[in-house]
């Protein structure tokens, strides 16, 4: 497959998301996008309660955008620069942050497995997810500015929010590669498994939450996604309209009878 393609398989409640093309260190081109894009929707219709993205092989989370020139979104760039028209830009950057963006608002939590180096448009999927596990031998590197880019799959503002701007402006401006080590110090990642294990533990990690109420995670997550920079009353405000949403969804009615009948909870779609 020199194209590369994009794996998703569901391990019942839990859906795995595969970045398919190890001979290039999983790098996203068009047709990857397309793949991932197709991906997302089968996601959107078959919803699971947890996700986990990982690359295939064990050297490679993801490089990020494919510069190679055989990627036709190059194309777009290259018209760009030429003509200084930023039409064109858009056409690639807003290809690559259309897919992004689609997949980071799935309702449901997503875990990046990074079992291998994460370059550039990789390192910042995997601060955008919103839980990581990280393979202790990974190195990550936003490397965008040592092509003269910057990053454009949405990983400055998550990155910001995640670590704040002291380390985004380090990481990113530097373009310096840091280890699983540095990386959870800077609380870029929430667990550092196991040599070679970052997807069975990402894995684990989504089972765990998948079985819990589903409606209550949603609930959950979206209130953690969406309340960091609202003032706090509206941030409370929305903490109590999905809280009341849920009580009356009666999801909780399952976990309460387990909990009372000392057996784990089976709750509905």
């Amino acid at each position: 497959m020199p194209a590369g393609t994009v794996k998703l398989e569901y391990q019942n409640h839990v859906a795995i998301i595969t970045l398919h093309r190890p001979d290039k260190r999983n790098a996203l081109n068009e047709w990857m996008f397309a793949r991932l894009e197709a991906a997302i929707e089968k996601l959107q219709a078959k919803l699971p309660r947890a996700l986990v993205l990982t690359g295939a092989g064990d050297k490679a989370f993801c490089a990020g955008f494919d510069v190679h020139p055989d990627n036709p979104m190059n194309e777009f760039m290259l018209q760009a620069a030429a003509e200084k028209d930023s039409s064109a830009a858009l056409k690639s950057i807003g290809r690559i942050r259309e897919v992004a963006d689609a997949l980071m608002a799935l309702p449901i939590p997503i875990i990046a497995a990074v079992n291998g180096m994460a370059f550039g448009g990789g390192a910042e999927i995997a601060v955008r997810c919103d839980l990581r596990v990280m393979d202790p031998d990974t190195i990550i590197c936003f490397s965008e500015t040592t092509l003269g880019l910057m990053p454009d799959f949405g990983g400055t503002p998550s990155l910001v929010r995640l670590a704040g701007p002291s380390v985004a402006a380090d990481l990113i401006l530097t373009a310096r590669k840091i280890s699983a080590r540095e990386a959870m110090d800077l609380k870029l990642v929430n667990r550092v498994s196991a040599p070679g294990k970052a997807l069975a533990e990402a894995v684990a990690l989504a089972k765990t939450i998948a079985a819990n109420g589903p409606r209550a995670v949603r609930a959950a997550l979206e209130v953690i996604r969406n309340s960091q920079d609202l003032p706090l009353e509206d941030a409370l405000a929305l903490e109590l309209d999905n809280a009341v949403d849920l009580v009356a969804s009666g999801e909780f009615v399952y976990g309460i009878r387990a909990f009372l009948e000392k057996k784990p909870p089976e709750f509905p779609e």
